[in-house]
């Protein structure tokens, strides 16, 4: 899997509105439907924040 990024302004927003921790979880890709795949910086657990939540 590709390496994750720190989150930008924009997308710490929109883990915010997911009810999650910007400062645990690291951007690893944005899809085409606007969904975003992220890990936790810790724990290497992979989410999806679907493109509904932001």
């Amino acid at each position: 899997m590709k390496q994750g990024k720190n989150p930008t302004r924009r997308q710490k927003g929109r883990l915010e509105r997911a009810r999650l921790s910007p400062a645990d979880w690291l951007i690893v890709s944005q899809r085409a439907d606007g969904s975003v795949v992220i890990q936790h910086r810790y724990t290497n657990t992979t989410r999806i924040i679907p493109a509904s939540v932001g």
